[in-house]
């Protein structure tokens, strides 16, 4: 006997209502808040993060409380919504960034950023683990192991889709030094991913070497699979996208191989964002990529999917917690442990290889950007119990913070290093991309 299901109600007309003046009110503002950043010799992430910012309880939810709880209600469903397009536009984000790396130019300065990465990972890993045991019980909570292996875990992230963003704005992603922050910047975020699994697993069932040796083979794993198995399903797909006139076809297999990758990362208990920089790898790999005809897509993207992601992440900062004493001093002692260990770490792992001064400076910069993947981090914590509202206040400022300091920064090393003769024929492959 075959039982009908019922079917499922489409969302409702309020829903669809609020989620769609949400977005509207949060691209317009980023968009106004991005070009006036932009003319103020900043990146236009800085007003994007900002318009969130805006919008979300540091400002709307004092100013205008009714209002703020109407056109963003507490609702786990509503916000899910927004959520969701945020999400495409980073993993789409993330994975046109792994298409236009240079994967000759990794290949012959794979020891660099390993050295890099090695310097920007263990040094602001064992201080954040250092300091996570000396905050005040007010801020850090009685499970001190865990949050000081937490902390130390958001001190050594770096943020991929806001590096990719700055990098792609300020047109440095052609250049050798943008594509090594590149390099390191993804060997940072995989370790940090999987010190996060782990500090997640011992906050919920405790350390189990079963747990840790599942995340060690998927993560082998996956880099098998795309290597042996996925750059040859990418290039066939590419190549037969590539027989129709149409190039809205070649543009659709690229999204699909894409959320298809993040997809399998997210089914391993990997991060979907490394799944879709993997793709890009895969596809740029293919030799088949036309930047050319990957101009649409990059438009959508740059100017539409990704201010929203960043907005969206900016809704989920209260900086009115700071107004405590306790919580803003252990902040600034967080911020200046964070900046001082990532760039440090970073400098002295790129000197090590050798690398001049003026390029070691450049790579501490841009990889001192935690952004949103540090508040992906700080909520994986709020939602796991290891922070609190003080804790989790702190982790989202030295997100933005950092954020924020990086472009100038970069902008200030990289103008003091020579442009190359392989960088200008680099340039015009990619042109257009910022």
């Amino acid at each position: 006997m075959l039982i009908a299901a019922a079917p499922v109600a489409p969302i409702g007309a309020h829903e669809l209502l609020v989620l769609l003046l949400q977005l509207g009110l949060l691209l317009g503002l980023a968009l106004m808040l991005g070009r006036l950043a932009v003319r103020l010799h900043m990146p236009a992430i800085v007003g994007e993060l900002a318009a969130g910012v805006l919008v979300g309880p540091s400002l709307l939810a004092h100013v205008a409380p009714g209002l703020s709880a109407w056109l963003l209600p507490p609702a786990p469903g509503q916000q899910h919504l927004l959520d969701a397009v945020g999400q495409l536009g980073v993993l789409l984000l993330v994975g046109i960034t792994g298409m236009h790396i240079d994967l000759n130019l990794v290949r012959r300065k794979g020891a660099t950023a390993a050295w890099v990465s090695a310097g920007g990972l263990l040094i602001p890993l064992t201080a954040g683990i250092g300091l996570g045991f000396l905050l005040p019980t007010s801020v850090a909570g009685t499970g001190r192991p865990v949050f000081a292996m937490f902390l130390g875990v958001a001190m050594c992230v770096s943020a991929i889709p806001v590096i990719s963003k700055i990098l792609l704005e300020m047109r440095l992603l052609h250049r050798d030094i943008g594509q090594l922050v590149i390099s390191a910047a993804v060997v940072d975020d995989i370790f940090g991913w999987f010190m996060l699994s782990m500090v997640s697993a011992m906050a919920t069932n405790g350390l189990r070497t079963g747990q840790v040796a599942w995340s060690v083979v998927s993560l082998f794993g996956v880099v098998a699979i795309a290597a042996f198995v996925g750059r040859p399903v990418a290039r066939a797909g590419l190549r037969l996208a590539g027989r129709s006139s149409d190039p809205g076809v070649r543009t659709a297999v690229v999204v699909v191989l894409l959320l298809l990758c993040a997809a399998g990362t997210h089914a391993l208990g990997l991060e979907p964002i490394f799944g879709a920089f993997l793709c890009g790898l895969m596809i740029s790999a293919s030799g088949l990529v036309d930047h050319e005809w990957l101009g649409p897509l990059r438009t959508l993207v740059m100017a539409v999917l990704a201010p929203i992601f960043f907005a969206t992440a900016g809704l989920r900062m209260d900086l009115t917690a700071l107004a405590r004493p306790a919580v803003l001093l252990s902040a600034i002692g967080a911020l200046l442990v964070a900046i001082l260990g990532k760039f440090v770490g970073a400098y002295l792992g790129a000197r090590v290889s050798r690398l001049p001064r003026w390029e070691a400076l450049a790579l501490g910069a841009g990889l001192n950007a935690r952004g949103v993947i540090e508040v992906i981090v700080a909520m994986v914590g709020l939602r796991l119990g290891i922070l609190g509202t003080e804790a989790y206040t702190i982790i989202v400022l030295i997100a933005v913070v950092t954020s924020l300091m990086a472009p100038p920064l970069l902008r200030y090393a990289v103008g003091r290093i020579a442009v190359t003769a392989e960088e200008d024929a680099r340039e015009k492959v990619f042109s257009g991309i910022g």
